[in-house]
Parts: C-alpha cells; sequence; structure tokens
C-alpha cells in the first residue's frame, strides 16, 4: 500500500476535526484511498500549549517552512484561516509539486482563479470542498455527478451563524442583541461577528459558488451584499403574518445569458424548502437543465462536518498520487467568459417595505400612487393601528428594479408622505 505524507498547517478547530477523523477512521480511509494516509507534521503557534486533542508533540512545529520543503510530505492541508498568510502558504506549496487541501473560502475567493491555474501548470491538486457549507459536499457535487447540467440558479442558506441568530428572532421572540449574545455564548458566532453578520462570509461563499456552477469569477466586493444588523423583530413578525420568513440568502440566477447575484435578507415563502432551515444549519437549492432541482441540506460548519469535507478532499488527491487520473476532480471548472454570461449584479426582485406613515387621511393612497407612478405594482399592504400618531404600514411590491424603487422612495420621502422607512428586504420570487 503506497503511503501519503500530509503537512497539516493550523490545528484549531478545523485542525483538530480533520485530525481526529483521520486517526479514528484510519483503516477505512486507508480503504478508501487505497493509501496509508499519515500526518507527518502539524504547524502550531505554540508548541507546549494545552490542547485537548492527543497529538504526538515531536509531530508539532512552529516552523512552515518545515513542512513546505519536506519532500517527504505529498499533501499541504491549509487550516489556518485569514488571505494573506494563507494565500502565501498554498501558493508556495503548489510552486513545489505539492497538492493542497483547504476549508479557505477567504483565500479561494479571493485568490481563487490565480491559484487554480497556478495548481493545473504545476500538475498538482487544489481541492477545496470545506470553504462552503461545511460538510455538505456541494462542489463536488456540482463538479463531478452534476458536471453534465447547464445551471440555472444557486441559491441557500451557507452563513449558520446569521441562521441561528434569526432563527432565535423567530422561534424564540427574541431581539437581535439578545439573539446574537446567545449565539457567541454557544460557539456559533464568533466575539467579532462582522465577517458573519454583515454578508461577507456569505459573499465569499457565493464567490466560489457562482465560478464552479457558472464558470465566471466575481470579486467578493463586487457582490450586492446586506447583512443582518439592521433586521428589527418587528419585520420577522409582519412577514410571519403575510407567509414568509426571513433568511440570509446568498443567491446567483442565470437568466437568458444575464447572471443576477446577491447576498440580502429575503422573505421566504413559508412553502419554500429553504423556509424550513433553521439555527445553524446551511442549506443550497439548485436547479439544472437535467437533473431538475436539487436541494442540499447539513451542518455549514464546525469542527467535525467541516473535517470530514477536508478529509474527503485528501481522500480524492490520494487517490491521485502516483497514478495519471489528477482531473478525477478538475481543479478548476469549465471556463466561461463574459461574452457568454453578462454579468449584471442585482436585478429585478419583490420588495418588503415597512413605512412609518402618520395615520391620517389620504397617506396611504399618497404612497400608492407614487409606486404607480414609477412603474411598481403592489402585491399586498397592511396597516398596523392601534390609535398611534405614526403606524407601521407594510407593502409588498411585485418585481421592480432597484433603482425604480430607489426613485419611487424619494418621491414619498421628499413629499413627507411617511416619517420614516423602516426597512427594506427583498423577497424571494
Amino acid at each position: 500500500m503506497k503511503q501519503v505524507n500530509v503537512g497539516l498547517l493550523g490545528l484549531g478547530n478545523v485542525g483538530k476535526g480533520t485530525y481526529t477523523i483521520l486517526t479514528k477512521h484510519a483503516d477505512k480511509i486507508s480503504g478508501m484511498s487505497g493509501s496509508q494516509i499519515d500526518v507527518k507534521k502539524i504547524l502550531v503557534s505554540d508548541v507546549n500549549k494545552k490542547r485537548d486533542i492527543d497529538v504526538p508533540k515531536e509531530i508539532l512545529t512552529t516552523d512552515a517552512e518545515s513542512i513546505l520543503c519536506d519532500p517527504d510530505i505529498d499533501v499541504i492541508v491549509e487550516l489556518i484561516g485569514g488571505i494573506d498568510t494563507a494565500y502565501f502558504y498554498i501558493k508556495q506549496a503548489i510552486l513545489r509539486g505539492k497538492h493542497v487541501v483547504t476549508a479557505n473560502k477567504a483565500v479561494i475567493a479571493t485568490h481563487g482563479p490565480e491559484l487554480m491555474d497556478l495548481a493545473k501548470k504545476n500538475r498538482v491538486l487544489l481541492l477545496h470542498e470545506a470553504s462552503v457549507a461545511g460538510g455538505i459536499p456541494i462542489i463536488t457535487a456540482m463538479l463531478k455527478p452534476l458536471a453534465g447540467n447547464e445551471f440555472t440558479e444557486i441559491i441557500g442558506i451557507v452563513n449558520g451563524t446569521t441562521n441561528y441568530i434569526l432563527t432565535q428572532m423567530t422561534e424564540n421572540n427574541m431581539e437581535y442583541d439578545t439573539a446574537l449574545r446567545l449565539a457567541q455564548e454557544k460557539g456559533f458566532a464568533e466575539a467579532d461577528p462582522t465577517s458573519d453578520v454583515e454578508g461577507e462570509d456569505a459573499a465569499y461563499k457565493l464567490c466560489i459558488l457562482m465560478l464552479i456552477a457558472f464558470g465566471v469569477y466575481v470579486d467578493p466586493k463586487d457582490i450586492p451584499c446586506e447583512g443582518i444588523t439592521k433586521i428589527a423583530k418587528a419585520d420577522i413578525d409582519f412577514a410571519s403574518q403575510f407567509g414568509y420568513k426571513l433568511k440570509l440568502l446568498a443567491g446567483a440566477k442565470n437568466t437568458n445569458g444575464r447572471l443576477k447575484y446577491y447576498v440580502s435578507p429575503t422573505l421566504v415563502a413559508e412553502s419554500h424548502p429553504l423556509a424550513s432551515v433553521n439555527n445553524e444549519f446551511n442549506a443550497l437549492f439548485v436547479k439544472g437543465d437535467a437533473v431538475g432541482e436539487l436541494m442540499f441540506y447539513g451542518k455549514g460548519a464546525g469542527p467535525m462536518p467541516t473535517g470530514s469535507a477536508v478529509v474527503g478532499d485528501i481522500i480524492s488527491v490520494a487517490k491521485c498520487i502516483g497514478t495519471d487520473l489528477l482531473d478525477v476532480t478538475p481543479a478548476q471548472p469549465y471556463p466561461v467568459t463574459e461574452d457568454d454570461l453578462e454579468l449584471i449584479g442585482e436585478s429585478k426582485s419583490m420588495f418588503y417595505i415597512n413605512f412609518l406613515v402618520g395615520d391620517e387621511p389620504g397617506s396611504l393612497g399618497k404612497v400608492s400612487t407614487a409606486f404607480g407612478n414609477h412603474g411598481i405594482s403592489i402585491q399586498s399592504v397592511m396597516q398596523r393601528s392601534q390609535g398611534e400618531a405614526a403606524v407601521p404600514v407594510i407593502y409588498i411590491l411585485h418585481e421592480t428594479k432597484r433603482k425604480q424603487l430607489d426613485e419611487a422612495l424619494k418621491e414619498i420621502t421628499d413629499n413627507n408622505f411617511v416619517q420614516e422607512i423602516t426597512s427594506i428586504l427583498r423577497v424571494l420570487s
């Protein structure tokens, strides 16, 4: 049986999960891969740090070069996170002829095309199943069993932190701040949750999904992105009365050669499969021209689910080593140019608008007239009044361009029809 040696960069949560799976299921993994897979060295920041995992001290090192330059190490597994240092390590590993497995969505989203091309030129694999949706094998599915499809849409819940927070606000009547603190206490949210709650994490993952599904690269900074920090409990309650649940969605859709994409808090009809995805779970809804509609569901984060995806990639690499089968899992998707697919970003959508309106005759009529002036039709309207001077009025609007909506809202605010626009949310149609 051939020997495959692994150099593990990082022994944080995912690193520990990966090491645990590799050692706990060593016999099964050997049978599946046809290789004896051994972790030869592990990069850590402190060799003497007390750890809640049993790892031989002699394989720990603080010297990354001792791993990257070791001629006996076949596979580098990058799990340190961040962008700059991780990018440097991955690039150096590829240039030195080593296969790379990573769970780093920020690096793949930021430098993916460059690193994939470099891996192809150096005849090594760069696999990153764990970079999107943790233990859900969405990337492998699209690159292998679903590779014969032309994808038309991929949309989903790809951030467990925000989904947990929104679930607590919906099911347990919590305000945002309370739900965030609970998520932090349970380990679902970082001490600094900015990347999650502002939508950046989801944008990284959507960037990777679009690269795989549609073959085009969109810089994460160019993805229209909005997080959940401005969501009020009242909006969740109003949405429920219309038959919707609120989710942070990352979505991309190819409509007649025009690719639309966004990350945004979105009202999802209770009948839609994504509406029932709660707490830290992730789900991805995919449409292909041959396979139709599919939904992938599971834990999108955590040491063991993410470690499971990392180990799956290690096994794929091990199967290829010593063979001519480096394309068993493609290093990069089928390339598409912007001549084939026009990138337009956010396009038409249904919208939920929450106004604070003075409780006086004619207010609703003026708002409705303003929408009509800009070609926007109204699906539903609800007023909640208990005799206050100003009351919330909620509109669900039919599909319109955001530019049209903004022009209508400017007319409404310029003419003092309303006191405040409390929230503007997308509605999945």
